[in-house]
């Protein structure tokens, strides 16, 4: 029987026989199927109590539990590196006004010294008038032999009279400087008094800030710590990715200037090192105290804290950024860091944490500002490339506690003094009340002494005014914190 036969008899085409068959087997496969899963999950083997089903979220869990809580230590640091950066602000206005204090110091004793030297020379012209009078000179006016020997005379006495008008008119004038730097010293010293007192609220305020940090912190088991760093790190890949889509950061890198080339590689020579509050160097740092000594270094000196980088540097917009660019982060810039290229920065984030290599775009940016506008891109140098980063610097930032020695000492409680009734029976003393210590004087042990009172005045009124510059000078404080030791 051939082929056409065999169709016609049977009624169906053989491959489609045999493709029933094929199904027949498969479905027969099928069925049996869940009860072979079921005799494999024997009782002894308990089904996993948290299912990821394929492209979920493993931190899912941890964003539901630990999510609030990661922002509110994001607030801490936050809030501490504000209290930081105004701690800072102060120092450095402290020290600035230091600084005139002593140049007003200098003025006045050279001052004082001019007066002194010219009321002596006053006294002495003073009393050789009285000893020998003006005769003298007239008689040999009179007797003078020729005319022409009487005019050199008069004029010679001309000259000496104008000379010493001259020379108290200068006397004068030079008391009246006198006077006026006295009184500016005597303003610089109280601004800086005032300043002193400043810096110790910011202190204080520092230490507050920390001590929340350091309790959160502190109360976190170590398996929420990680679970946090985790987190944290997921959520600055996902704002990092969010930026990069944005194409605010621009196409391609761009030169940097020389300076910036060595700038940022002063930066990356501190990866690994601590953070610490107000630290600027050459072990510890905050983060713009690794910003302004990286620029130090690089030969351009700027200012101290992030808001006075972010006030007083040209703004550049984001699309424009080159390595040895500051990028500033909040709105009230509390934050700073510097930009290596390859969307990274190399920043010191928090206390706890060290020196590492961030995604720019981990926190919301204010904007970026360039140190060394006026330098053009060092095409020398060559093309840049992102440098190699070390193993371990750009990875999750740890959230632990701070070591004890790079936290600020608080302040110890004060007890008022127990008050005493008056005497009753015996009348007051007539000596002289003690003048009490101004109450915004600091009394933090290392406070520098004042570097000598200028000589005394020929009056009692300058004695007594720089006798008392001197004391009040020696109350600023002019040296690093003893509390905050490895700080540059």
């Amino acid at each position: 029987m051939g082929a056409a036969q065999r169709v016609e008899a049977s009624g169906v085409r053989p491959w489609v026989r045999a493709a029933l068959r094929c199904g027949a087997v498969l479905a027969v496969a099928a069925l049996s199927l869940p009860f072979a899963g079921a005799a494999y999950a024997a009782p002894s083997t308990p089904e996993p109590t948290i299912k990821v089903a394929p492209g979920a979220d493993p931190l899912a869990d941890a964003k539901a539990t630990l999510g609030p809580m990661l922002d509110r230590l994001h607030q801490l640091y936050q809030e501490a590196e504000a209290a930081t950066e105004q701690y800072n602000a102060t120092v450095a206005r402290l020290a600035q006004q230091q600084a005139a204090v002593t140049e007003l110091r200098g003025r006045l004793a050279r001052q004082q010294a001019a007066v002194e030297a010219g009321t002596d020379l006053a006294s002495q012209l003073a009393a050789a008038q009285y000893r020998n009078g003006n005769a003298s000179e007239y008689a040999d006016l009179l007797l003078a032999k020729d005319p022409y020997e009487a005019v050199t005379i008069a004029e010679l006495l001309a000259a000496a009279g104008r000379s010493q008008s001259a020379f108290l008119d200068r006397l004068k004038a030079d008391r009246e400087s006198l006077t006026g730097l006295k009184q500016q010293a005597e303003q610089a010293l109280a601004q800086a008094q005032a300043l002193a007192a400043q810096q110790e609220l910011a202190k204080t305020d520092v230490a507050k800030r920390l001590a929340a940090v350091e309790d959160m912190v502190g109360s976190l088991t170590g398996a929420q710590r990680s679970e946090l760093e985790q987190l944290e790190k997921q959520q600055a890949d996902e704002a990092q990715l969010a930026f990069l889509a944005s194409g605010a950061l621009g196409k391609g890198e761009r030169t940097p200037s020389q300076a910036g080339r060595k700038a940022v590689a002063y930066a990356l020579a501190q990866l690994g090192k601590d953070y610490v509050w107000g630290g600027a160097g050459p072990d510890v740092f905050d983060c713009s105290g690794l910003t302004s000594q990286a620029w130090l270094h690089a030969g351009k000196p700027i200012p101290r804290t992030s808001q006075e980088q972010w006030a007083e540097l040209k703004h550049v917009p984001l699309n424009q950024l080159r390595p040895g660019d500051l990028v500033v982060y909040f709105g009230g810039a509390t934050h700073i860091a510097m930009y290596i290229g390859g969307g990274l920065v190399v920043v010191a984030p928090h206390t706890g944490a060290v020196v590492k290599v961030a995604p720019i775009g981990a926190l919301p940016i204010l904007g970026a500002v360039r140190p060394d506008p006026e330098s053009g891109a060092d095409d020398k140098g060559g093309s840049w490339k992102v440098p190699e980063i070390p193993k371990g610097s750009d990875g999750a930032t740890p959230i632990q506690p701070s070591k004890p020695t790079t936290l600020p000492t608080p302040p110890a409680p004060t007890n008022p003094p127990t008050p005493t009734a008056p005497p009753t029976t015996q009348p007051p003393t007539t000596a002289p009340p003690v003048t009490p210590t101004a109450p915004g004087t600091p009394s933090t042990p290392g406070t520098p002494t004042g570097t000598g009172s200028p000589s005394a005045s020929a009056s009692t009124s300058a004695s007594t005014s720089s006798s008392a510059s001197t004391s009040s000078s020696a109350s600023v404080s002019a040296s690093s914190d003893p509390d905050r030791s490895g700080r540059g």
